[in-house]
């Protein structure tokens, strides 16, 4: 009897030892495993960023599905132009006299590829909407629209995925937790984005620690 609860006891002491480095550990190891996928989802969304900017720049609006963008991406072109001052003299009818006029000139130097000038020989702008390690092969939601903002007509666009998508395989508690972050130091809300469809903004929910990071 007295063996039968010693060895009782002993698996008691290892269950709550491992309960005690679950609770300690648990934590650390979801902070690596989110700040590597983040930064990830992050550098994805920022390649997202640049192309619609790119995309907006040659057609006054946002691209409102991913079909639409990297077809831009791999055939757009930017155009590459130069402004300079000119003056010159021309008569003028109501003073019967020359005056001197001065304008400025926007000559077109040339064009240049957006595939080149933002991803060089690099292809990762045709699977940009895939979310990165989604577990289903999840894709980024996608979306631009038009808003009013003090009479004028401004174009806006957002990208997002949700945050228990990317930490699909980690501890449902702590992945409770990081939806409600709202923290400087910390991605917040519930979902990664980049953009928005309410306000005429073109940054991420994320903090500038994910800035500083090179892509991988």
């Amino acid at each position: 009897m007295k063996i039968v609860l010693q060895i009782i006891l002993w698996i008691a002491c290892i269950g709550f030892g491992y309960l005690i480095y679950s609770s300690v550990n648990a934590p650390i190891e979801f902070a690596n495993v989110k700040e590597e996928r983040f930064q990830k989802v992050i550098n994805t969304l920022k390649d997202i960023r640049n192309s619609q900017e790119a995309y907006k720049s040659s057609k006054g609006e946002y691209a409102k599905d991913f079909n639409s963008l990297i077809s831009f991406v791999e055939n757009g072109q930017y155009t590459i132009t130069q402004q300079r001052d000119t003056s010159f003299l021309e008569f003028n009818e109501q003073f019967g006299i020359d005056m001197l006029v001065e304008k400025k000139i926007i000559d077109t130097l040339g064009f240049v590829s957006v595939k080149d000038s933002l991803f060089k020989k690099d292809t990762r702008y045709k699977t940009m909407m895939n979310v990165p390690e989604a577990a289903n092969g999840e894709k980024f939601t996608m979306d631009a629209k038009k808003i009013d903002k003090s009479g004028f007509s401004a174009a806006v666009f957002e990208a997002k995925v949700a945050k228990e998508v990317v930490l699909f395989d980690q501890p449902k508690d702590l992945v409770a937790r990081e939806k409600t972050y709202v923290n400087v130091e910390e991605v917040n809300g519930p979902d990664i984005r980049v953009g928005s469809l309410e306000e005429v903004s073109t940054n991420g929910n994320w903090p500038p620690i994910y800035d500083k990071k090179d892509r991988n």
